[in-house]
């Protein structure tokens, strides 16, 4: 597909010669008020160079482009230069680009190069809650936006499977533990197990040292406590994988915290024979004064690993394993201290791809009411539960609204469109954000939300499906030939159908900047807009019309807007159904 503004950079740097064209580029801006051109030139920049009025420059740069047969209208305003572009080649390219529904929005600029990310990762014999929806939809979605750009992504899942809590648990299931309700509802049987143990630690203080001695019997190849963990970890991974099948949601590699057990003291044993190892307090760390930072701790003062240990043999690997381009952690804000210092004890170790390794943040889930998740104290909402009771609302709205559907369609249909929703609204606002889990928000399906975007993308369906295979099968090969005689595109360059060309036309770009942010909300935000447009184009134009050309052409648009709203869902990892 053409890059308009790379066009319009070359036209204005044949006629300025004095300025490199990259910085044309990069000052070249798209108005956000349409009357005002598709795309604008700023020449303030340019009168300490040409010693010449910003005005006078873009009068000057407007006379010299006007014939240019890029542009219907090349106007000066002040001292920007405002382009008008040729809406029939606008519109041509961007329809022709589009109607390839699996290549539009993706590009091949990764090719070679393998990105690693680290997301979702929930803890053994603890509950999937909803604070774990946000590493795992925003990590699912940025391995999309990745692949989208022809990378090699590898997605892993670093559960959290090792641990001073595994000693609490297994401690906590030998005093109070029942087998039988272990395996009725295992979660929230050991959730009420931890739970119980910290309120049981409270009172007996020597809790606490025992479940110590039990990860360090379990770190060292304790039969019984091995075990357990094993038994705790197979019954919790049956869990959460309903969880993981309900998202759509698979992973190249589950290599919890434990598979680096044994590659911990190769490391340990680099760090004290560059000198970096010091013992403080009776734990061993590296010192990171010289960044202003806290020491990072590599054992525990009875010899036990812990995150840091842990993550140096992680990072290690997957750079031995997959040579990555990116290692990239998709892990709550809390924890950015964290990995600064991690990325500092890798670079003082002498690893220079350090600095490809890169923790996403996210902002923290609280409850209603500012209340604080805590497994500990067994304030959680389970996953599953907001995921199940998503899909049931559903339901129960399309068996109300279609009261003749069958009873597949509509089990179907809600789990599309309930899941849909609550992933949808994980992802539309910026990641960094601080959220209260509210039931009301999620499951509020009014507004510019999944179900309003899926429905969008069921009517563009539904018009297609009006107009007939031959008349899309005859609009696709026209456009697909570059037949323009059949394709008319001045039935397209009004008001609300030009609108929403630019919005289609501008998505790879949009795929591709919020790759390079780490941020799907972009992506969210606009297939609103996309959406938004296609609503007001299908009540402002008749597009089923008696003229052969003027329905093709609005046709052909159509297809362009169900493929790109259906590309976008997918990036967001939500279905686009054909039918709401």
């Amino acid at each position: 597909m053409i890059d308009f503004k790379t066009e319009i950079a070359n036209a204005i740097a044949n006629e300025l010669t004095e300025i490199p064209k990259d910085d044309i580029y990069g000052m070249i801006e798209v108005p956000q008020d349409s009357k005002l051109g598709d795309y604008a030139f700023p020449c303030f920049r340019l009168a300490k160079i040409m010693r010449k009025a910003p005005p006078l420059i873009a009068q000057d740069i407007a006379g010299k482009l006007a014939g240019n047969a890029l542009f219907e209208e090349v106007r000066q305003v002040n001292a920007y230069v405002n382009f008008f572009m040729n809406k029939k080649a606008v519109i041509g390219e961007t329809i022709a680009a589009a109607l390839d529904k699996d290549g539009f929005g993706r590009s091949d600029e990764g090719s070679g190069k393998t990105i690693v990310i680290d997301f979702s990762s929930p803890n053994i014999a603890k509950p999937f809650h909803i604070g774990h929806i946000r590493s795992t939809v925003i990590g699912n979605s940025i391995y999309k936006l990745y692949d989208a750009l022809g990378y090699s992504v590898v997605r892993t899942n670093h559960l959290g499977d090792y641990g001073t809590q595994f000693g609490k648990m297994i401690c906590a299931y030998r005093h109070w533990g029942n087998d039988a309700d272990i395996e009725r509802d295992p979660i929230r049987t050991l959730l009420s197990y931890y739970t119980r143990f910290h309120e049981e630690a409270k009172m007996d203080p020597s809790l606490d040292e025992e479940a110590r001695k039990t990860f360090y019997d379990l770190e060292h190849g304790g039969e019984d406590e091995v075990r357990l963990w094993k038994w705790f970890s197979e019954l919790s991974m049956r869990e959460f994988n309903r969880v993981y099948d309900l998202l759509g949601i698979e992973f190249d590699a589950y290599d919890g915290e434990s598979m680096y057990t044994g590659m911990m003291q190769r490391h340990i044993d680099d760090l004290v024979s560059k000198g970096l190892l010091v013992e403080s307090e009776g734990a061993n760390v590296v010192m990171l004064d010289e960044f202003n930072m806290p020491p990072a701790i590599i054992t525990k003062s009875d010899g036990s690993s812990v995150y840091c240990t842990r993550d140096i043999a992680t990072a290690v690997y997957r750079k031995e394993t997959y040579d990555f381009y990116k290692n990239l952690y998709v892990v709550a804000s809390q924890q950015s201290l964290y990995f600064k210092q991690l990325w500092k004890v890798l670079e003082k170790m002498g690893y220079e791809w350090a600095k490809d390794c890169v923790h996403i943040p996210f902002g923290m889930v609280s409850l209603e009411g500012g209340q604080t998740l805590s497994t500990r104290k067994g304030n959680v909402v389970f996953l599953e539960d907001v995921l199940n009771e998503a899909i049931d609302k559903t339901r129960e709205i399309i068996k109300e609204k279609n009261p003749d559907a069958s009873q597949e369609m509509i089990d179907e249909t809600a789990k599309v469109v309930g899941v849909g929703a609550v992933v949808f609204n994980e992802l539309s606002n910026s990641k960094i954000k601080d959220y209260e889990f509210r039931w009301d928000q999620v499951l509020n399906f009014d507004g510019e939300t999944g179900p309003y975007v899926q429905y969008t993308h069921a009517r563009c369906a539904s018009v297609l499906r009006k107009a007939g295979g031959g008349v899309v099968a005859a609009a696709s090969k026209a456009i697909a030939g570059g037949d323009s005689d059949a394709v008319d595109y001045s039935y397209l360059t009004g008001g609300s159908a030009y609108e929403l060309v630019k919005l289609i036309y501008a998505f790879p770009g949009i795929v591709k900047e919020a790759a390079e942010k780490y941020e799907p909300s972009i992506v969210t935000r606009h297939i609103v807009d996309i959406a938004q447009s296609y609503n007001k184009f299908y009540h402002d134009e008749h597009i089923l019309t008696s003229d052969e050309k003027e329905q093709t052409a609005k046709v052909a648009l159509t297809i362009a807007a169900r493929n790109t709203i259906a590309t976008g869902l997918g990036l967001l990892g939500v279905k686009a159904p054909e039918r709401m």
